[in-house]
C-alpha cells in the first residue's frame, strides 16, 4: 500500500447501514401485540426498594404498522436514586458538561439538553481535548459566525458564487457538505467534512434534507450550520443523482478547468464537486499539490458517505496540524463527533426516557450491533452462532449455566437470575440489541430466559425496534436510528458488526473499543468469529491507494505507525496509536 500523500481509488463494495429504501414509518406506531413487560421487586431490608424493570418485546400480525419504541410512565424511575441511577454524578479528570473544554460554554442549555447533559451518560472519557484543539474551535466558532448565512458576509459570497468565478481574498470560504446514504454514514462524513474544515479555515455547512432536518442541535454557538437551499440559492439541483457528477474536481482538472494546465483567462470556477463516495471518483483530492489548486476555490460541495480523515492526515501538508490537534490519533473521530453531534430535545427525549426505564439500574450494559451485508450474508441460524462463539471467545456476554432451567421469569420473560441478586441492580447485567431484524433479540432473549445466568447474575435484554428495512427518507425513522446510535453508546461493552458505519458511529461516541464480528464473505461463517479493536477510530473503507503525488514528501515512517490495515476489512485503513 502507498500512502505517499497521494492516492487512486480501490473500488470495495457499497457499504451503507441500511441499503434498501421502506415504506413510511410513523413517529410512534402501535405495537402489533402487546408488550410484555416482566417486572420484579425485590426489598432489602432497611434499604431503599428498587424497581427493576425488564421488558420483551413480541410480534404477532394483527396491525398493518410495525411498532419501533415503547413510552412509558417513567415517573416511578425518576424517583428511584434521586433519578441518578446509571448515570455518571462526579466530574473527575474533565468529566463535566463542557467535557473538558470541548464544548463552548454560551449555548442556550433548555434548547438543547443534549449537549450539557450527554456527559452524564457516557461511561468513558478515554481522551481529553488537547488545548490547541480548543483553541482552534473556539477561533473556528467566531470565524463561522462572521460568515454564516444571514451575515453580509455570507451575502457578498453569494453574490460572488453567482458570478461563476471564485475571487481571491475572500474572507469566507466553505465546504458544504451534502447528503449521502445512510444515517451511520452521514455522521461519518460530515465529521470528516467538518475536520477539513478545520484544517483549511473555511466555513463547514449542512445541506440538511428533510429527513434529516430534527436530528442534531446547531453546534455552533449563536449561528447556524444550516445552508439555506431555496429558490435564491444560484446552484440548481445541488445534490447529485450519483458519484459520476459533471463537475467534480477530477473532470473539471482532465477538461482543463481547473488544475495547472487550466487556462487562466477563464478563471477559476465558482465551486467544485468533491465526489468522495465509496467509488471515490475524486482520489487526487488527496494529495497536497491537488490541495493547493482547490484552495483558490471559493465553495467545494462535499458528496461523500465515507469517514476520510486518516487519508488526510497522508496529506503533508495537514500533517503537522493534525498532530497538534489530535496527538492521540485514536482520538479524532471520538472528539469531534462529541463535539459535533446534539440529538435535538425530541431524540435526547426519546433515547434518556428509554435508558433511564430498561438499562439505568443495571450495573453493566452491554450494547450488540448486528448488520449483515448482501456480500456477507449467512442465515440467521449461523449468525447467532457467530455471536456467540465471539462472546466466549472475548468473554462479552454473561455465560449460562448448562442445561439450566428459567429464573423465575413469566413465560414471555427474560429474566434469568437466582436469589442470591442483592435487589439493588448491583449483580445484573443489561444487553440492548440494535438490529434492523428481531430474530437476534429474541434468540438472546430465549437463551436467557431458559438457562440462569451464572453466578447468580440477573439479565435482561433489550430491543426498541425491528423495522426491517431503512427509510432513510424518513425523518421520523432517523430519529429512531439515533436514539439507538446513543443508546448503544451508553454502553460499557460494545459487540459491532464490521464494516458497519452504525457500529463505528456508536464506538466513537461511546469512546469503547468494541469487539467486532467479522463479514461473512463468501457467505460462510467468518474464522475467528471476531477480534477486538485496537483503535476506536472508523476505518476509511474506501482508501485512496495507488496513486502517487508530486507535492511536499509526507513522513513515511509516522504514516506507517498511525495509518494500518483495519482489524474488520483487508482493504481499508483506520488510525492507530
Amino acid at each position: 500500500m502507498t500512502m505517499s500523500g497521494g492516492a487512486a481509488a480501490s473500488i470495495v463494495p457499497k457499504l451503507v447501514d441500511y441499503p434498501e429504501a421502506a415504506p413510511a414509518v410513523e413517529p410512534w406506531p402501535v405495537r402489533e401485540k402487546k408488550v410484555c413487560m416482566c417486572h420484579r421487586t425485590l426489598l432489602a431490608a432497611g434499604s431503599l426498594m428498587t424497581l427493576l424493570l425488564l421488558a420483551c418485546f413480541v410480534l404477532v400480525r394483527d396491525s398493518a404498522s410495525s411498532v419501533a419504541w415503547l413510552q412509558m410512565d417513567v415517573a416511578k424511575l425518576t424517583g428511584m436514586n434521586n433519578g441518578t441511577a446509571g448515570l455518571t454524578t462526579n466530574a473527575p479528570h474533565g468529566r463535566d458538561d463542557l467535557l473538558g473544554g470541548l464544548l463552548p460554554a454560551s449555548m442556550d442549555r433548555r434548547s438543547c439538553r443534549s449537549r450539557y447533559e450527554s456527559w452524564r451518560y457516557y461511561k468513558y472519557f478515554p481522551y481529553a481535548a488537547s488545548r490547541y484543539l480548543q483553541r482552534k474551535l473556539r477561533a473556528y466558532e467566531a470565524r463561522h459566525r462572521r460568515c454564516a448565512p444571514g451575515t453580509p458576509l455570507y451575502a457578498k459570497s453569494l453574490e460572488q458564487l453567482r458570478s461563476g468565478r471564485s475571487a481571491d481574498g475572500m474572507e469566507c470560504t466553505y465546504v458544504v457538505w451534502l447528503p449521502f446514504d445512510g444515517l451511520g454514514n452521514r455522521m461519518l462524513s460530515m465529521v470528516s467534512g467538518f475536520l477539513y474544515a478545520l484544517l483549511t479555515d473555511r466555513i463547514f455547512l449542512a445541506a440538511l434534507p428533510p429527513d434529516s432536518a430534527d436530528l442534531f442541535c446547531e453546534p455552533f454557538p449563536g449561528t447556524t450550520w444550516r445552508l439555506p437551499v431555496d429558490h435564491d440559492f444560484p446552484i440548481e439541483d445541488l445534490v447529485p443523482r450519483g458519484q459520476h457528477i459533471e463537475k467534480s474536481y477530477t473532470r473539471l482538472l482532465y477538461a482543463k478547468v481547473v488544475g495547472p494546465d487550466a487556462n487562466a483567462t477563464a478563471g477559476v470556477p465558482a465551486y467544485v464537486y468533491l465526489s468522495m463516495g465509496w467509488q471515490l471518483k475524486d482520489p487526487l483530492f488527496f494529495c497536497g499539490e491537488h490541495q493547493l489548486v482547490l484552495a483558490k476555490v471559493n465553495w467545494l460541495l462535499l458528496y461523500s458517505d465515507l469517514y476520510f480523515a486518516q487519508s488526510l492526515y497522508a496529506v503533508a501538508e495537514f500533517q503537522d496540524e493534525l498532530r497538534r490537534l489530535f496527538p492521540a490519533k485514536e482520538s479524532v473521530s471520538h472528539l469531534l463527533s462529541r463535539y459535533l453531534f446534539h440529538p435535538t430535545n425530541p431524540v435526547w427525549s426519546l433515547t434518556t426516557r428509554y435508558y433511564r426505564s430498561y438499562l439505568a439500574s443495571a450495573k453493566r450494559r452491554i450494547g450488540v450491533q448486528i448488520r449483515m451485508f448482501s456480500y456477507g450474508s449467512i442465515p440467521a441460524d449461523d449468525m447467532y452462532t457467530q455471536i456467540l462463539a465471539c462472546s466466549r471467545q472475548e468473554h462479552i456476554l454473561p455465560d449460562t449455566a448448562a442445561g439450566g432451567g428459567g429464573g423465575g421469569a413469566s413465560d414471555n420473560g427474560v429474566l434469568a437470575t437466582r436469589s442470591d441478586d442483592n435487589g439493588d441492580g448491583s449483580n445484573s447485567t443489561a444487553i440492548l440489541v440494535a438490529s434492523l431484524y428481531a430474530d437476534y433479540y429474541e434468540r438472546l432473549r430465549s437463551r436467557y430466559y431458559e438457562h440462569p445466568a451464572k453466578g447468580g447474575e440477573t439479565v435482561a435484554v433489550f430491543q426498541p425496534s425491528h423495522e426491517e428495512r431503512q427509510a432513510t427518507d424518513n425523518l421520523a425513522h432517523n430519529q429512531r436510528a439515533l436514539a439507538e446510535i446513543y443508546l448503544l453508546s451508553f454502553s460499557e461493552e460494545l459487540l459491532t458488526s464490521g464494516r458497519s458505519t452504525f457500529g463505528y458511529v456508536s464506538s466513537n461516541l461511546a469512546g469503547v473499543r468494541p469487539t467486532i464480528l467479522l463479514t461473512a464473505y463468501g457467505h460462510k461463517v467468518p474464522e475467528p468469529p471476531c477480534r477486538r479493536a485496537v483503535s476506536m477510530e472508523p476505518c476509511n473503507l474506501t482508501p485512496p491507494l495507488g496513486v502517487e503525488c508530486r507535492g511536499k514528501p509526507v513522513d513515511k515512517e509516522d504514516l506507517a505507525r498511525h495509518l494500518r490495515v483495519c482489524e474488520d476489512s483487508n482493504d481499508s485503513v483506520k488510525f492507530f496509536d
